[in-house]
This record gives C-alpha cells, structure tokens and sequence, in this order.
C-alpha cells in the first residue's frame, strides 16, 4: 500500500483482498459528526489528563470524521479513550492481527516462522502487500484468528468473511489491547513474538509512516501501522497504531476514523490527534 498520492499504485492498493472498492465517496460522508462525546482520560501525573482532555479535543474541532482513539501510557499511568467502542472497517490495520496470530500459532506449535513465513510476514508489516496478508489469513483460517482475538481479549474484534479480511470490525479499545500485548511482558505473546513484531513495525517504509507517528518525540523509536480504505458508505476509513518506546517513552495509541471525504482529510485528523498526544506527553520532546 502507498501514500497519499492518487495513482494506480494508490488505486490497487484500495483493492482488500479481492474486493473492489467503490470510487465515489457517499455524498454523506463530509457531514459534520452530530453530538460528538468528548475524549475521557485519567492519569497518574496531576494535571495531565485534563490537559490531554483539552488538547485531543481542541485537535478535533471543526473536523468531519467520527474519530475514535485510545491511548495507553504507562511512564504516567495514563489512559485516554474516545468511543473505544465504535465498530469500523479495519483495513489493513488489521494485518498487526495477523502477525500475532501467526506468531501465536508457531510458538504453541515449538517452532520458527519458516523463512517463506518471515517473507510474507515482512511484506504484510513493512510494505503493506495485501497477497501476503492474504496467503497468511487463508493459512492461519477462522479458528486459529479467533482463537488469538479470544486470548487477548479482543472480544468486540470480527473477522471479516469470506476472506474479506479488511473488512474485520475493530474497535479502538481492541486495537489498545493488542498494542499492549506487542509492548509488554505478557502471556499471550511471548518476549520473541513482541521483539519480532516491534522490529517489523519499526521498518514501515517510509511513504506509510503518516499517522501517529506525527509529531513524535525524536528520543522514541517509532513503531506503527496504518490502514486507508474507501468504501461507497463512511467515505475513506483512515486508522493509525502507533508505539513509542527507548528514551524514557513507553506509551500507545490507536486512532480510527472514517466519514472522511479524502484520504488526505483522515490523515489530518489522525495526525492532529497524535501530535497533540506527543505534546502533551514529551513536552521536551
């Protein structure tokens, strides 16, 4: 998958797993968000969470797209979340799934990723090759995919049918799930599936490291996976998983949107989001 920029590069990779998606974006898809709840956060460091309140909120003024968002700090014991629980069409956020499901399945089974697997794995994390993703979510099939969303807790995580995989429903609060699980010590992914899956999100080519690595501390190392999508209702789906580790950072967060008129819209939004986040926790950068 590329960047920004409309081609046929751009046009294939709007193509999910066989399915063509519709050019023409819903006429409703610039309509403002009515109602909109703001972001709700706690945190172990006074005065932080109210100003996160403030900043995540003042980024989303004026802005179109129903954002959801999570955010897990653990420097500062702080949690901000906002509609943790909307569903949306993944796209290839998902492929992160699916690493840790292929992960999962070696270490019960006691042994490496084959070197075909650590290619198709590389392709799907670092480029985003939808026939990787493809060929590893046909390989792993319903039950292995679903047996990882259970053990981690996923529970409001479906997968998409009939191979379809960027259509899984996701919820922001599940995405915080797994960027937990690849950043600490767990028991559901273990020390070498974490490092593995870290290392391959730390190697996104840089035409896809848009997002929430907007406005990132330069003493962090920046891990992330992004996902575009344009369907004929909701507009463009932009998402973004961001973690930020080294230098004293060990925080995450999911941003997930969709009703965006453009591609080039949504990754604003995410990316106002995130660089109100960095600020307010790496004031110094």
């Amino acid at each position: 998958m590329g960047h920004i920029r409309i081609s046929r590069r751009f046009w294939a990779a709007s193509v999910v797993a066989g399915l063509a998606v519709p050019a023409v974006v819903a006429a409703g898809a610039g309509n403002a968000v009515a109602a909109s709840p703001q972001p709700v956060c706690v945190s172990g460091k006074p005065g932080l969470a109210a100003k996160l309140q403030r900043d995540i909120a003042a980024s989303l003024k004026g802005r179109t797209a129903l954002t959801a968002l999570s955010l897990h700090d653990r420097t500062t014991n702080t949690v901000c979340t906002l509609r943790a629980d909307q569903a949306f069409d993944s796209a290839s956020t998902v492929k992160v799934t699916v690493l840790a499901t292929l992960l999962r399945d070696a270490t019960q089974h006691g042994r490496y990723l084959t070197a075909r697997e650590t290619g198709l794995a590389s392709k799907m994390i670092t480029q985003s090759d939808n026939d990787a993703t493809s060929t590893l979510w046909k390989q792993l099939g319903p039950d292995k995919i679903k047996g990882f969303l259970s053990a981690a807790g996923m529970t409001r995580t479906v997968p998409g049918a009939g191979g379809y995989w960027g259509l899984t429903q996701i919820t922001a609060g599940d995405e915080q799930k797994l960027l937990d699980l690849v950043t600490a010590h767990n028991r559901v992914l273990n020390d070498n599936a974490r490092a593995y899956t870290l290392k391959l999100m730390s190697k996104v080519i840089s035409s896809q490291r848009w997002g929430t690595p907007a406005g990132a501390p330069a003493t962090a190392v920046v891990h992330v996976k992004n996902g575009w999508l344009p369907r004929a209702t909701h507009g463009w789906r932009v998402h973004s998983l961001g973690a930020f580790t080294g230098g004293g950072h060990d925080y995450s967060l999911a941003v997930l949107t969709h009703d965006n008129a453009t591609m080039a819209s949504g990754v604003a939004t995410v990316e106002a989001v995130a660089r109100a986040v960095h600020k307010d926790l790496s004031p110094a950068g």
